[in-house]
């Protein structure tokens, strides 16, 4: 073995010297050297040595200039939304969902309006046999679409066929789940078959220009099946969420190297496919005539997109001793024992003898912070048996000293309700009315109460 050698270090600029001397000659300080032992050198560590025999990368500076990629049109808006404008050549998008949330339907509807574009599609099915794929196709109004259409699993014959073809601008594989790489032993659906069939078809992406959409499997708990390294080497991360009892899905971006995330795409879904959904906020209120007590409109922000949702309050008294239930759904159950507490010890309302349940109308999941004050209005007014008008909304952040902080976008929330017709908002001071809308400013989860109560 290899005596290491002894080295001394200057403690104050770092250079190392062969022997000590009282000044270090580099930088002039004083009784800075240190003895310290050199790493040994030995046979194996000069031949496996990474600082030499590599190629010299070519370093460039930050502000060098680069061209905005062009954007393929997948021939949904709502998709393009999600995606920040639309599909980016050589990139890889990565979308999962429930089981029958209708993946599959909206990436063939896309391949097929993407190939009548004049873009060369090719759709790759792991799942699924070619005529099940085109019985689909014809349901969905799509058989005439110029769309290749093939049935493998084993990436090695889908790579070969597309480097053997014509040039595609998308490649659509599902599911990666499914996929096969012979370079591994395993089946597949493993992490390593997975992780390795990802990067090769990530890496014929990059190297062709052809943009790669990978469907993946979730788990019970609503994650994508497989190594989450899957979710870091792809360029984009979309969700499919919804109900399938419910019409509507949405589309949520949670990763997206080429745009913004947290945007949504609003479907539905109809005997013919998935259609495109204008305008959400008319998905999410009920239509009424007479107002509702515990029922609140909240103008949700999702990613650029206001989006107006209902939110439903209901308390049940129940007998002295009984356990109470909370129930929650499209919120946080731990933000709504937070708000009953903030309720209980700042305002002086209580519901230990209640049963508190909340909804989000419509199926939709509700992650905006800003929701607070209209969960707070919606559990007053059922606590109370008073009905909040229904041409009011309520939105801001609740902290735990009962204080009501200001929302982001508070302008854009007026401008969508307002134009929706609605006439009063409930919100932090020092927001401003936009248009026919007045706002009624609360500063605390009291005034909040009062007002509500009629106290003000």
């Amino acid at each position: 073995m290899a005596r290491p050698q002894l080295r001394y270090v200057c403690q104050a600029c770092g250079s190392a010297q062969p022997k000590w001397a009282g000044q270090c000659p580099d930088c002039g300080e004083w009784n800075s050297l240190q003895q310290e032992a050199a790493p040994a050198a030995t046979p194996f560590s000069a031949k496996h040595s990474l600082k030499a025999g590599g190629q010299k990368l070519a370093m460039l500076p930050l502000n060098a200039s680069i061209e905005l990629p062009q954007r393929l049109p997948t021939g949904f808006a709502e998709l393009d939304r999600a995606l920040g404008g639309g599909l980016v050549p050589g990139s890889a998008v990565l979308i999962g969902g429930d089981p029958g949330i209708g993946k599959s339907t909206l990436l063939l509807q896309a391949a097929g309006r993407m190939a009548r574009a004049g873009l060369g599609v090719a759709y790759v099915s792991g799942e699924e046999a070619a005529d099940q794929v085109r019985l689909r196709a014809r349901r969905l109004g799509l058989a005439d679409a110029p769309v290749q259409l093939a049935a493998a699993t084993s990436v090695r014959d889908i790579l070969t066929t597309m480097a053997s073809g014509p040039a595609y601008a998308l490649l659509v594989i599902d599911s990666i789940q499914t996929m096969h790489s012979d370079q591994l032993e395993g089946a597949p659906g493993t992490v390593s078959q997975v992780r390795a069939a990802a990067l090769e078809l990530i890496g014929f992406a990059k190297q062709t220009g052809t943009c790669v959409i990978l469907v993946g499997h979730v788990t019970k708990d609503g994650q994508i099946a497989g190594p989450r390294v899957l979710e870091h080497m792809v360029d984009a991360v979309l969700y499919f969420e919804g109900e399938r009892s419910h019409q509507y899905r949405l589309l949520r971006a949670v990763k997206n190297r080429f745009g913004g995330t947290d945007e949504i795409g609003v479907f539905a879904m109809e005997s013919d496919g998935l259609a495109e959904v204008p305008n959400p906020s008319s998905l999410f209120l009920t239509q009424r005539d007479a107002p509702v007590a515990g029922a609140v409109v909240f103008p949700a922000l999702e990613g650029t997109r206001p989006v107006l949702v209902e939110l439903q309050a209901l308390t049940v008294r129940l007998p002295s001793g009984a356990t109470p239930r909370r129930a929650v759904v499209g919120w946080d159950s731990g933000r709504l024992a937070m708000l009953l507490a903030v309720l209980e010890a700042r305002a002086g309302l209580s519901f230990a003898n209640h049963e508190v349940y909340l909804n989000a109308a419509g199926g939709i999941r509700v992650i905006d912070p800003a929701a607070d004050m209209a969960v707070a209005a919606a559990l007053v007014s059922a606590l109370l048996d008073k009905p909040v008008p229904t041409a009011t909304i309520a939105f801001g952040e609740i902290a735990l000293s009962g204080e009501i902080r200001a929302a982001a976008h508070a302008g854009l929330r007026l401008k969508e309700s307002a134009k929706l017709g609605f006439t009063r908002a409930l919100a932090p001071p020092d927001t401003r009315g936009v248009g026919g809308l007045t706002v009624a400013p609360c500063a605390t989860v009291g005034a909040l109460v009062d007002r509500l109560a009629g106290k003000q």
